[in-house]
């Protein structure tokens, strides 16, 4: 199936802050994307592009 999930990141400490996110064929994530975008939330990199990390443990 043609699924994915793009993010739009701005480097912020060691991580990067999520400023947008998209997906596409991908059901049941836009709470989690909202979240990290209403949140201000800071990830690993490595992390958020991992597709085996679920978006809700990103913190």
């Amino acid at each position: 199936s043609n699924e994915f999930m793009a993010f739009w990141v701005l480097p912020e400490g060691d991580g990067v802050r999520v400023l947008a996110g998209m997906h596409v064929n991908v059901w049941d994530t836009i709470d989690d994307v909202q979240r990290l975008v209403r949140d201000r939330t800071v990830v690993a990199r490595d992390r958020l592009a991992d597709p085996d990390v679920p978006l809700s443990d990103l913190k």
